[in-house]
């Protein structure tokens, strides 16, 4: 029996790859359970019920997105000041009182149970700065924080096709569908939580390369908010962006499909986020070849700036007739997530790693996904309470050419003014 000592002094001794994969995998399966818990619902319709004269699953997508909203800003503070010790436990908890949220939500009619998906998604807002917090600060981060970014892609796929299975292959009823989904993922996420759990601290040398990171004060925080504000400011409007364009896809996926003639097919959301998790993964490890930390900083602007081109080519592609829709939503897919994924791993690791202050990827990713999420909750009233009437495919496509010409322009200008803050560090020592 392999027990926690013996895990630790194996894990300890083994070589740098070994001890990579090892932790990338863990930290993979402990965020793939957690989608488990969150995105099942969207693959439901709960057609035919409203509130207020709105649809009811918007209000259950509001209801989430809000909770996983303000989860984000409690985080900024909460994540950046987790102690070590405290971190796998905290996920369990946090997943656990998700599960029991979603109980609730089965056993209370509509439309009083909308307020079970917001208490849903509290809690599952702060479990991933837990887990990347494991692979922050390391040599290998850029292809265990890759690893990691993918599980959201893939498994948004998977437990959305698991959800619809269950309601077109099993009768389930939809609001016994998201608990009886997450039911299926409880134990290997207590398995593979407390796997992660043994990942060792980072090694010396990691350090050296890539700056210590410890939990921060409210002083250190205020530093460091004041010493790249402009550049913040920017690059968290551009991610507030980013954020309701992939959030918008990922919750509202089903009624693409279905507008766009897919609706029965359950394994059509793996069937494309798998490509997409395929090739996000490549282009994202292999950062890990690049040691030089501003130079891989500014390759992050650049990988970004190619997302955002694939997404608003591959519409207006789409638009002309010239591509099919399951090439579009693949293309888009990939072309969102480039851009997507270096801002919940790599992008603020490297800036971390260039100017070598004291943070850590929680604080500043926190504060990007807060704003990021106040911009989806923005949307969702924008179109539904606001009276927009847009089809789904309709407001999707302009929103992507809008927001594509407006990333492109803001990454830029980013890339520009870290460079230039760099520049001037560089000449002062």
């Amino acid at each position: 029996m392999l027990t926690s000592t013996l895990l630790q002094q194996k894990l300890k001794n083994m070589p740098l790859w070994a001890l990579s994969v090892y932790a990338a995998l863990c930290s993979f399966a402990v965020y793939f359970c957690m989608y488990a818990f969150r995105k099942p619902f969207t693959a439901a319709g709960f057609s035919g019920i409203e509130f207020l004269n709105i649809d009811y699953k918007v209000w259950l997508v509001t209801a989430q997105v809000i909770g996983y909203m303000l989860s984000k800003f409690y985080g900024i503070k909460f994540i950046s000041g987790m102690k070590g010790e405290k971190r796998a436990v905290t996920i369990v908890k946090l997943i656990l009182l998700a599960w029991l949220a979603l109980l609730l939500f089965a056993v209370t009619p509509a439309p009083y149970n909308i307020v079970f998906l917001f208490l849903n998604g509290f809690p599952l807002g702060m479990v991933w700065g837990l887990v990347f917090s494991f692979l922050e600060g390391r040599r290998a981060t850029e292809f265990m924080g890759a690893v990691l970014s993918i599980s959201f892609i893939f498994s948004s796929g998977v437990v959305k096709s698991v959800g619809k299975s269950l309601v077109i292959n099993w009768h389930v009823s939809e609001m016994w569908m998201p608990f009886l989904a997450g039911g299926f993922f409880v134990l290997p996420m207590l398995l593979f939580t407390w796997l992660l759990n043994h990942v060792p601290p980072p090694t010396e040398q990691d350090i050296a390369l890539r700056s210590v990171r410890k939990p921060m004060t409210g002083i250190e925080r205020k530093q460091f908010i004041s010493t790249f504000l402009p550049g913040i400011i920017v690059i968290v409007l551009t991610y507030v962006l980013l954020t309701i364009l992939r959030d918008f896809r990922d919750n509202f996926s089903n009624e693409l499909w279905n507008e766009l003639g897919y609706g029965n097919n359950a394994a059509i959301f793996t069937e494309t986020e798998t490509y997409v998790s395929l090739i996000v993964l490549l282009c994202m490890s292999l950062l890990i070849l690049v040691k030089n930390n501003i130079r891989a900083f500014m390759i992050n602007h650049m990988i970004i700036i190619f997302g955002y081109i694939l997404a608003l080519v591959s519409t207006l592609l789409f638009m002309g007739g010239y591509i099919n829709p399951v090439l579009w939503m693949t293309m888009i897919g990939t072309g969102l997530y480039l851009s997507y994924v270096p801002f919940n791993a790599l992008y603020f690791e490297r800036m971390i790693a260039t100017y070598k202050v004291k943070s850590n990827i929680g604080f500043i990713m926190y504060i990007a996904d807060a704003f990021g999420y106040l911009g989806s909750v923005m949307v969702l009233f924008i179109k539904e309470f606001m009276g927009v009437q847009l089809s789904w495919t309709n407001f999707f496509t302009d929103a992507v050419i809008i927001i594509s010409v407006v990333g492109i322009t803001g990454t830029i200008i980013a890339a520009f003014y870290f460079r230039k803050k760099y520049l001037t560090i560089q000449s002062s020592i």
